[in-house]
């Protein structure tokens, strides 16, 4: 007789993202809109945790409050955390020492394998929302050189001003433009870049239009997650040819 097992709140979303606190539109492909998500997720928002305070302030004090967070997330049915910023990677270990579960923090944890994947001399830039927050204590917890090449939006006029103000609209052909613009800066500086990496979460709706602009592939956080998830929930396969 076939029979089920219970200890869970939730079934079937085994991705829990940690949320930074935020009122910016969060448009199709953006972490933070679930209809972004080919599979079921959960959320948790983590109180007080702004764009500027976890980008410019490097998070600080929210430690714990991420743990929390974390910890109610597994509770609720989570069999793997992630979260919606990248410079987020300065909490990898302490997450992942605290939850008992895989955690997945930053897309730039990305860079060292897709630098594997480039022909020999070719390597990965990544594009961020803010190059001069982005120091190498963020990169090195990501397992990132830190002489990768980096380009900030911040030259853009709309992109980094509303996520990091937080600012209740978005111009979104002018945030694309800023994608677009930065990306092809980092490019025309570093004409050996193979691959582009997304340090932001909230750059994702515009990765098809910075592979268009930069004939690059383009690696987000939709990536690592969609992977991330497959590894929690594998698929199964008929038996037999």
């Amino acid at each position: 007789m076939e029979k089920a097992t219970g200890g869970k709140a939730v079934y079937g979303a085994a991705v829990g993202i940690l949320m930074l606190e935020a009122r910016f539109p969060r448009i199709p492909g953006d972490m933070g809109n679930a209809l972004t998500w080919p599979f079921p997720v959960l959320y948790k928002v983590v109180h007080a945790a702004s764009p500027e305070r976890v980008v410019r302030q490097r998070a600080e004090g929210l430690r714990d409050a991420f743990i929390e967070a974390g910890r109610a997330l597994v509770a609720e049915g989570a069999e793997g955390i992630t979260t919606n910023c990248g410079f987020l990677s300065l909490y990898q270990a302490d997450l992942a020492a605290a939850l008992g579960v895989p955690v997945a923090a930053s897309a730039l944890m990305q860079v060292p394998l897709i630098a594997r994947t480039l022909p020999p001399g070719r390597g990965v830039g990544i594009l961020t929302v803010s190059a001069e927050s982005l120091s190498a204590e963020h990169l090195e917890a990501a397992g990132v050189d830190p002489a990768t090449p980096v380009m900030g939006t911040e030259g853009g006029r709309e992109f980094t001003r509303v996520i990091l103000g937080d600012e209740l609209e978005l111009d979104v052909a002018a945030a694309r433009q800023d994608n677009v613009e930065a990306a092809r800066a980092l490019t025309a500086a570093h004409p050996e870049l193979g691959a582009i990496v997304l340090e932001c979460t909230n750059m994702t709706p515009y990765a098809a239009d910075i592979r268009r602009a930069t004939g690059l592939p383009v690696c987000s956080m939709y990536n690592f997650v969609t992977w991330f998830q497959a590894a929690l929930t594998p698929g199964s396969f008929p038996a037999g040819g």
